[in-house]
């Protein structure tokens, strides 16, 4: 904007008009939300249902996900919800508390580690085709985060199991398919079982409408980009705290190794976080290790 067009503007009152106008929507909306996540709901009886496709890479980037680990439990301080920084080849507090507890052989200290292990999640881009409880979102490009459950499902289909199976790129625009994500609650957790794709068929029957759609997406990069972290120093005043500790400047020079990929999440509901943490830790099968 020139100087000129702010005076201008100044004249006929069209900044304060645009100032009310954002802070009436700074009122209206609500804080913290990210607006590229799209997130599955469910019923009253833990049921959902909703299509989406899986779109492919975004553009100079080579992969149709990103991977995430992070961290979510509630200890004598506090709730510790954090991304580690594993997931970028670093070396993360938890992990290294959570090998000390590990290598004490008692059961009670591995019970603990279980508790607070890190989760490993995906993300990628998609198409919403069908959102029964939010028809709004269909028609849209958004970010999905997913579990293990979902990540094998695709995995399924890229290299099915059975010979009469024919594999599918989920990720294809032209060659692959809608993703039926199907909800039950299992045991108090969200389980994706009976998801499924259908049969392989182009997104949409327009080239250029799809180009369009593949412009729109979000980079992945970007979800695992240094600036997603908090620094070593960070986390690990956040966990002392969380732990009820002592400062120490005792630190490990080696990291936590996977113990399984098959130990439950949990879903918190104490603090009025339960609809944070569905988001963030929706199944019991999701997980990645146990230290």
């Amino acid at each position: 904007m020139s100087f000129e067009n702010l005076k201008k503007q100044s004249k006929l009152g069209s900044l304060t008009q645009k100032l009310v106008k954002e802070v009436e929507k700074m009122s209206t909306t609500s804080s913290g939300a990210d607006e590229r996540l799209w997130k599955p709901e469910v019923d009253k009886t833990g049921n959902g249902f909703a299509v989406i496709r899986f779109l492919p890479a975004p553009d100079g980037e080579e992969l149709p996900w990103a991977k995430m680990y992070s961290h979510a439990f509630q200890g004598p301080g506090g709730w510790y919800i954090e991304n580690s920084l594993t997931t970028i080849g670093g070396k993360d507090p938890l992990g290294e508390h959570n090998r000390d507890l590990w290598n004490t052989g008692t059961e009670a200290n591995k019970e603990t580690v279980r508790k607070q292990k890190r989760k490993l999640s995906y993300y990628s881009n998609i198409y919403v085709v069908k959102d029964p409880t939010n028809p709004q979102n269909e028609g849209k490009v958004f970010l999905f985060k997913y579990g293990k459950k979902i990540f094998d499902k695709i995995m399924e289909a890229m290299q099915p199991e059975f010979e009469d199976e024919s594999p599918i790129n989920p990720f294809d625009l032209w060659q692959g398919a809608n993703f039926k994500l199907k909800i039950v609650k299992k045991d108090g957790y969200w389980n994706y079982d009976k998801s499924e794709f259908g049969p392989s068929e182009p997104l949409l029957s327009d080239d250029d409408a799809m180009e369009a759609l593949w412009k729109k997406e979000y980079s992945l990069a970007a979800v695992t980009a240094p600036d997603q972290f908090k620094s070593y120093e960070e986390l690990e005043k956040r966990l002392k705290m969380v732990l009820g500790q002592k400062p120490t400047n005792r630190r490990m020079d080696e990291e936590v190794e996977d113990e399984d990929n098959d130990r439950g999440s949990y879903t918190p509901e104490s603090n009025g976080t339960k609809e944070t943490f569905n988001s963030f830790s929706s199944s019991n099968e999701d997980e990645d290790d146990a230290l």
